[in-house]
């Protein structure tokens, strides 16, 4: 295939040239004894019995792998808002992340549509095509009324990759982390600065995992029951994350903190990161920028994380989502749920085990070992939960 002249000799646009990923069948087409069983006459007999009964598709149809990777094109990794067919060749590269780390099928959708119950009906209208609808680079807080209206029409798991993909080994990094420095979940302090949708995501799976002083700051600082100017979605983390009773900026709330986590895309200065508690946990996320350079907040901090490859301890969601998918579509779930997305962290962080430093906090992405034990935590958290159909 001819690429653009003006992109000659350029390896990004090589990669990219003509698409990362293609459609390939599964049966052979040699011969009329071959089409009528896989079309017609014979594939009239699989669509009776599934219309006799829905759950044979799951055995005799595509479903049960395959997933359908949806976005607008409103928050693109660092981009912003650069429309759905912008987004593209990101979707696509998730697609190839889900079929080469989960054995996951993946159909990258760019849909052409800003209305949240517009993308919901949709969506919800592809939804018998697909075992599990991925949610992919939508703004907040767009992003979170569009997948608790759509996992409310549908009965497949609906994961927004940015919240959750984020979160889970976010966690499963903090909980090496912790055991580190010998902390307890319930005694440790934490500042999340950002609260957008990997923000409140990460807010919500600490406190799930048994964290409680949480303080999450916004750019007009922490959030906190007596603000006036908060959305719904803020509000009732307010609420949540209450317990610790942090108030003011970000630098007041780091005062003696055990952990920061940074997914704000801002900048945090050194004498606010001084000021931790000792032994103290960075993790600065934003990316390719964290808010934090790595070395200097490790003048100050035991463990420092960041989002980027060329740095120990990185964040990367392609160590949950191809994992939490793969459990999901194996036992059928209707959901993913909060115990699945912790389950899904503590099986990361035992994959650390004794090899546990300061460099080492989370595997990396190309051990072989995280997608199995992802998707057997995530497949029996799912059985345990109530979800699991099979």
């Amino acid at each position: 295939m001819v690429g653009s002249p003006k992109f000659a000799g350029d390896p990004v646009f090589d990669v990219h040239r003509g698409g990362k990923m293609a459609i390939s069948s599964t049966v052979a087409l040699r011969d009329a004894d071959d089409l009528s069983l896989s079309y017609t006459p014979g594939v009239a007999r699989v669509c009776e019995a599934i219309a006799e009964d829905p759950a044979v598709a799951d055995d005799y149809t595509w479903v049960p792998n395959t997933v359908a990777v949806v976005t607008d094109g409103s928050a693109v990794l660092g981009l912003g808002d650069i429309g759905p067919k912008a987004s593209l060749p990101v979707m696509e590269g998730k697609a190839v992340l889900f079929k080469q780390f989960g054995g996951v099928d993946a159909i990258p959708l760019a849909l052409d549509v800003r209305d949240v119950d517009a993308f919901v009906d949709t969506v919800a209208r592809m939804a018998p095509s697909f075992g599990g609808i991925n949610l992919e680079d939508i703004a907040a807080p767009r992003c979170f009324e569009i997948e608790a209206a759509l996992q409310a029409r549908v009965d497949i798991p609906v994961f927004h990759d940015d919240q959750h993909g984020t979160a889970i080994v976010t966690l499963a990094a903090l909980f090496n982390a912790l055991r580190l420095t010998g902390r307890r979940e319930e005694d440790t302090s934490v500042v999340i600065s950002g609260a957008g949708a990997a923000g409140v995501a990460i807010a919500r799976i600490l406190l799930a995992s048994g964290v409680r002083r949480i303080a999450l700051v916004d750019r007009k600082g922490v959030i906190h029951p007596g603000r006036d100017d908060l959305t719904p979605i803020k509000a009732e983390m307010a609420y949540e994350t209450s317990e610790w009773g942090r108030r003011g900026s970000l630098a007041d709330a780091l005062e003696g903190a055990d952990v920061f986590i940074g997914v704000s895309g801002g900048s945090v200065p050194e004498s606010a990161i001084e000021r931790m508690a000792d032994d103290a946990i960075v993790f600065a996320l934003a990316n390719p920028t964290p808010e934090v350079h790595p070395d200097i907040a490790r003048r100050h901090a035991r463990v420092v994380a960041t989002g980027r490859s060329d740095y120990p301890n990185q964040i990367n969601n392609v160590l949950a989502f191809p994992g939490v998918f793969r459990g999901a579509l194996d036992v059928r779930a209707s959901r993913v749920t909060e115990s699945m997305k912790v389950a899904a962290a503590r099986a990361l962080s035992d994959l650390v085990g004794d090899a546990l430093s300061e460099a080492y906090v989370i595997p990396s992405p190309f051990d072989e070992r995280v997608a199995p034990a992802v998707a057997g935590a995530v497949a029996d958290a799912a059985r345990a939960a109530g979800v699991a159909r099979r």
